[in-house]
């Protein structure tokens, strides 16, 4: 892969850090430089301009080794070197892009409205969402919350489940800061009185990144969210989302029945999107049709066909399902069972020999059928199409860095400069599987409640808590993470 020319004797101690050398000139002459505490290292393509490293050695005269890499090497290394800072390619890695009084004070000496089309006027505001974006992807966020107040702008990122505050800036950048991500996305940055939706797509190096926006109208202005969407860290494997094997087995047998619904429960971010990905990637095959309706779609599969929502239009859920039932599929994926006409075609679906997957909003897999019922489907109808409802939340991983146990032997947190000092780095996910089998349904025929349902269900599985302690004996989280993602009470 690479054939290091040292110049000197060195000992590197440390992970590479940036060093000051432009990323559209790098990007160019195929030429990088990184720092650690042995020295500076210059990065060589091999196909990248050799001419430019004496005039690059004249500037940089402590580069104490050279090393040559393949293409493909150079540009996993460029993204990796660049992540720490934003996606301006013209700036200079010099610190222009990070958040501070400097870049305040000149956003704030803009008296009106500039441009924001004219890069002169609006190059303060590039490199303060530059960095905003920076931090988000080196911090692994999967959300960026742009919240302005009276008197400050306040931004946020998601790291693992939890929102941290990264910012406050001047209530003043608000309005532009805003503005510039409207433009990005292109949406109509002179409507600020209606909620907003759209999407732009970054690239550093050789990573792309999906970004979903979001704006809403509230007092003090207009609240953006920017979900980053990281397609090569998309895992669409059952057992990559931690998912144990008796789970795993149950639910790839449902999966394999020719028709019935299959429904995955869980609050909103538990990752019950990525689990629906992972189950067609089971099922696609070239021998069946399979189709979509998302809200919204996430990422593109291969082989299969995908739709999306568009309330705009009347394009419902319900609609979708409807008009996908007359493509002739074999399986298909509904977003998300919101309402009685959705649940009633898709039980007529099941029972007309198709597989269907879709998610509904409850906090455990009983519940999940009690809400069906509550929507209107009759019981028998249930009985006889529902083959399995999986509910799952997502947990932080313990850092493996820095984790360590206490006096009773508890993995706990610690934290460091790989976690950003959380002692969390990562999350994964935990499941509670409720099959429909023939008790089941003779409980549901005499009107059971959940805890009946619940009582015969997990007399021999576990549920979701039994699943996440689990993983605290295996060291990969705590009893706290579990207990707060859980819902348990600090006596559980």
């Amino acid at each position: 892969m690479s054939d290091a020319a040292p110049l000197a004797p060195q000992a590197e101690t440390a992970a590479p850090r940036l060093a000051r050398l432009p990323y559209s000139f790098a990007r160019r002459h195929g030429l990088a430089l990184s720092e650690t505490d042995a020295g500076q290292k210059l990065h060589l393509s091999a196909n990248g301009a050799r001419h430019m490293i004496s005039e690059i050695a004249r500037n940089w005269p402590k580069i104490t080794a050279i090393e040559t890499l393949t293409p493909s090497a150079f540009e996993t290394l460029l993204s990796e070197l660049y992540a720490q800072r934003g996606f301006d390619s013209s700036a200079e890695a010099d610190g222009t892009q990070q958040i501070d009084g400097d870049l305040n004070s000149a956003v704030q000496s803009i008296e009106q409205a500039a441009d924001l089309l004219d890069s002169a006027d609006d190059a303060p505001i590039i490199r303060l969402l530059n960095s905003l974006l920076s931090e988000a992807v080196r911090a692994g966020a999967s959300d960026i919350h742009l919240e302005p107040f009276e008197n400050k702008l306040v931004a946020r990122l998601r790291v693992d489940g939890i929102l941290t505050e990264i910012a406050s800036l001047s209530a003043k950048l608000a309005p532009y800061l805003v503005s510039r991500v409207k433009v990005m996305a292109r949406l109509d940055i002179a409507e600020t009185r209606l909620p907003q939706d759209g999407r732009l797509s970054l690239t550093l190096g050789d990573k792309n990144y999906d970004v979903r926006v979001s704006s809403l109208p509230i007092r003090y202005g207009e609240r953006v969210v920017m979900r980053l969407l990281d397609k090569d860290k998309m895992q669409f494997n059952l057992g990559d989302l931690g998912m144990d094997d008796v789970s795993q087995q149950m639910f790839q047998k449902a999966l394999s029945e020719p028709n019935g619904i299959i429904l995955v429960t869980g609050p909103t971010g538990s990752g019950k999107t990525t689990t629906l990905y992972a189950a067609l990637g089971i099922l696609n095959e070239t021998t069946r049709n399979i189709i979509t309706v998302e809200d919204p779609i996430e990422y593109a599969l291969q082989g299969v066909s995908q739709t999306q929502v568009n309330s705009k239009i009347g394009m419902s859920f319900a609609i979708g399902l409807r008009s996908i039932l007359r493509q002739d599929p074999d399986i298909v994926m509904v977003g998300e069972i919101r309402d009685r006409e959705t649940a009633e075609i898709a039980v007529q679906a099941s029972l007309t020999g198709h597989v269907v997957l879709s998610t509904v909003h409850t906090n455990s897999a009983a519940a999940a059928v009690t809400r069906l019922i509550d929507m209107g489907i009759e019981p028998y109808l249930l009985m006889s199409s529902l083959k399995l409802v999986l509910a799952q939340r997502l947990v932080r991983r313990l850092c493996s860095d820095c984790k360590t146990t206490d006096a009773q032997g508890e993995p706990v947190p610690v934290g460091c400069p790989s976690c950003q000092q959380n002692g969390y780095r990562g999350r994964v996910g935990i499941y509670e599987l409720l099959a429909v089998d023939e008790t089941i349904r003779t409980l549901l025929a005499n009107g059971a409640s959940e805890q009946e349902m619940e009582a015969h269900g997990f007399s021999k599985a576990r549920k979701l808590a039994d699943n996440g302690f689990r993983l605290v004996e295996a060291g990969e989280t705590t009893r706290a993470e579990i207990m707060r993602v859980a819902r348990l009470p600090e006596d559980a």
